[in-house]
């Protein structure tokens, strides 16, 4: 499930692809000759269903999947702007580290494999073509050599070499590496308590000082995206202020690589008591604070897939 989410950007895509790669392992299952391990043949599979999907994608909608940040420059009109809406195939999505990390993986293992499916990471991925990409995880991630990855491929080791060289290249102009751990030290703990008790008491001077000064805050499906404590508060206090009330769940996992991700609940607005889901929210935090803040508003999809509550009494 993680290959196919980092091939594929997309934890729906991913589920379907791995049924896919499933169905064709067991019908090929009489042909699998045993000079690999079946955890290789099963890789095998799954990558040339992820390529065949990109492929297939190319032709009806765009071939990688996006963030707000990397598609337009940061509004500098919050009070006025138009909410841009494109559909949820266009975006990224998130997903937790449960269906993306083996359980019987090793403690280092777990913090490695937690970074490659970070959201800044596999959106740099989606900038490389399906094999460049296909390549490097292969090789990066899952730990194979060069000459695993062009029998799986049906290339040459020069050709899968070269498509190494490029992919890594352009990761490194993004300054991003696959497999470095990331953990939450108790700084950040603290960090994200600040977060919640900010937002629950909707304390828009004390949630944007948690900012970097030029953290930027979007909310898939809409293209709209913001940057700086000034823009996030004049939105804060604006357009979003029926944000004001919320509840903030933590949710069962974190996206990857130590990104807290939390439910956000808005307060019915159907008469009823309670709370409501209103947006899955993805922060990226280092040592000085929020780098990104990223509300996914999918919650029909999403707050089932991370374990969170339809309703909050």
């Amino acid at each position: 499930m993680g290959h196919c989410y980092r091939m594929l950007g997309s934890l729906t895509e991913a589920e379907d692809a791995v049924q896919d790669a499933i169905i064709r392992a067991w019908r090929a299952l009489d042909r699998f000759d045993g000079r690999s391990s079946l955890r290789t043949w099963l890789y095998r599979i799954a990558t040339n269903v992820c390529i065949d999907r990109l492929a297939a994608s190319g032709r009806i909608r765009p071939r990688r999947r996006t963030r707000p940040v990397d598609e337009t420059p940061a509004e500098s009109r919050p009070s006025t702007a138009e909410l841009v809406q494109y559909p949820g195939t266009h975006w990224l999505e998130p997903i937790p580290d449960d269906l993306a990390v083996p359980s019987d993986a090793s403690p280092v293992e777990t913090a490695a494999l937690r970074q490659s499916v970070r959201l800044a990471f596999v959106a740099a991925l989606q900038h490389l073509p399906p094999k460049q990409r296909a390549a490097l995880l292969l090789v990066e991630v899952i730990g194979w050599s060069p000459a695993e990855v062009a029998a799986s491929l049906d290339t040459s080791v020069a050709s899968i070499n070269s498509a190494l060289q490029r992919a890594r290249a352009t990761l490194a102009a993004r300054n991003l590496q696959p497999g470095t751990p990331v953990d939450l030290g108790k700084s950040d703990e603290q960090l994200l308590s600040n977060y919640i008790t900010a937002f629950e008491q909707y304390d828009v001077d004390r949630l944007t000082s948690l900012l970097h000064a030029d953290a930027a805050f979007s909310m898939p499906p809409y293209a709209l995206w913001l940057q700086g404590h000034s823009m996030v508060r004049e939105w804060l206090l604006g357009r979003g202020s029926g944000c004001r009330g919320s509840r903030i769940v933590p949710a069962r996992s974190t996206s990857g690589g130590g990104c807290p991700t939390f439910g956000q609940y808005r307060k019915a607005s159907d008469g009823a008591a309670g709370h409501v889901p209103w947006a899955l929210v993805v922060l990226e935090t280092d040592q000085h604070g929020i780098q990104s803040w990223t509300s996914f508003l999918d919650t029909a999809t999403l707050f089932r897939r991370f374990g969170l509550p339809d309703r909050l009494d």
